[in-house]
């Protein structure tokens, strides 16, 4: 079927229709993985999806209609279905689809397109994962087994079109591996995962690797114990960090800033974190899983720092919100075919130290070493930051024990105040990426 021919057809019939802005949103993909246990395979999925979101904007109301029925009768049914459904809505003078201008044209990304990948057997996916548990319960015999240990690849594109001069089109792979073991000693059960998400296959980290690291994450967790209630210096590694940076991106909404629901909003253009601190939205990263010509309503995506070096430079939008706001839409709409856009991130990051991670726990002489944590975060809202945690004890620079069944506690704005070390590892385990970041001090409640 063609496409593009399809979701320019939708919004014709929609203007013919009355309509005065209409756009499709039409999404192709395929996606496979296995699970594994013991050695055998526990569950072998290959699946295929696609759907079609219609928006039309009629005398400033706002309708909404999806379906995943190409057929022709169902296409016009669900035109006139949005159609209709406007007709019904409030009017809204901000309502409207991105201008030609806000388009922008879109930018050379480079490649995010494997063949290798999606011509991925199912024999490869099995045997990766095997091997993961293979070289995982390897590692040490106290790993009892593995929860879950899979692989997987996804095949995806996108066709946009609308009133407003938008053709767009864009096509993506990625393929990932993850583990999940289960370590055993002295009636004590510790669990840990690692994972590696790529667009490419030969960016992906060897199974065994992936088997080893989770095994390692949890063997090192066994003997875990509470510590005392007391504020020291925390440090959370690159996963935990990168968790961190999505609260930071969560308070650098731009609809949230518009009705100062976030502690950011009045912050603009003032110095929250030290001079190391960069926190980027980055659509254009090399082969990043974010990566992308254009967002979810077909604005060009672009860089966009949220702070820079230590001074908050601005919020994140998508068209609506942007007008709203009176700003500019930052190419950050996140959607599905049957979604509305909102704001989202493309790759968030926080850039890289000068700073080996191994020296930044060296200098600590009591403190935390965050490996996992539990719970939503930050209110943005408040800044209030509290999560359960699970990790290892800092004595004397040398990670001493595990801890676990702790929280850690502190606010948004002063951690970011309190940032005294950005390690050189960043890391990325998915769309969002950290090195190593090290707290002054934050509260650590145990016992």
């Amino acid at each position: 079927m063609k496409y593009m021919q399809l979701a320019q057809r939708i919004v014709q019939r929609a203007k013919k229709k009355g309509a005065k802005q209409a756009e499709a949103f039409l999404e192709v993909g395929r996606n496979s993985s296995v699970r594994v246990r013991d050695g055998q395979v526990e569950d072998l999925t290959e699946a295929t999806s696609k759907g079609v979101g219609v928006r039309v904007i009629v005398r400033d109301r706002l309708g909404f209609a999806y379906t995943s029925d190409f057929e022709p009768a169902s296409v016009d049914a669900i035109v006139d279905r949005a159609l209709e459904l406007a007709l019904a809505a409030a009017p809204n003078k901000l309502n409207g689809l991105p201008s030609k201008a806000e388009l922008g044209k879109p930018p050379e990304t480079g490649p995010l397109f494997d063949p290798a990948v999606a011509a991925l057997p199912s024999e490869w996916k099995i045997q990766a994962a095997l091997e993961m548990e293979r070289a995982g319960k390897a590692v040490d015999p106290r790993i009892a087994t593995f929860e879950s240990v899979g692989a997987g690849e996804n095949v995806h594109e996108v066709y946009a079109a609308s009133t407003e001069g938008l053709a767009a089109h864009a096509e993506g792979t990625y393929v990932f591996l993850y583990a999940v073991p289960v370590a055993s000693a002295d009636g004590q059960l510790q669990t840990a995962y690692w994972m590696d998400y790529e667009r490419f296959l030969e960016d992906l980290d060897a199974p065994e690797e992936v088997g080893r690291e989770a095994a390692r994450r949890a063997v090192r967790m066994l003997g875990a114990r509470k510590v005392k209630s007391q504020r020291v210096p925390v440090i959370f590694d690159p996963v935990m960090a990168a968790s961190f940076v999505g609260s930071i991106a969560g308070a650098a909404n731009g609809d949230a800033a518009f009705k100062k629901s976030t502690i950011f909003a009045p912050l603009k253009g003032k110095r929250l974190a030290p001079a190391d601190v960069t926190i980027v939205d980055d659509g254009l990263l090399p082969r990043g899983l974010g990566t992308s010509a254009f967002d979810g309503e077909g604005v060009a995506t672009r860089r966009t720092p949220i702070l820079e070096k230590g001074v908050l430079k601005g919020f994140l939008y998508d068209a609506f919100t942007a007008r709203k706001a009176k700003a500019r839409t930052t190419g950050n709409a996140a959607r599905g075919y049957s979604s509305l856009p909102h704001i989202g991130t493309n790759n968030l990051y926080l850039e890289a130290g000068a700073r080996p991670p191994e020296e930044l726990i060296r200098e600590v002489k009591q403190g935390l070493y965050v490996t996992a944590m539990l719970g939503r975060g930050a209110n943005t809202v408040t800044g209030d930051y509290s999560r359960g945690a699970n990790g290892l004890w800092i004595e004397n620079g040398e990670l001493a024990f595990p801890v676990q069944e702790v929280t850690v506690a502190g606010n948004l704005l002063q951690m970011l105040k309190d940032i005294d070390g950005v390690g050189s590892d960043l890391q990325f385990r998915g769309s969002v990426g950290a090195p190593t970041l090290r707290f002054r001090e934050l509260t650590v409640a145990g016992e």
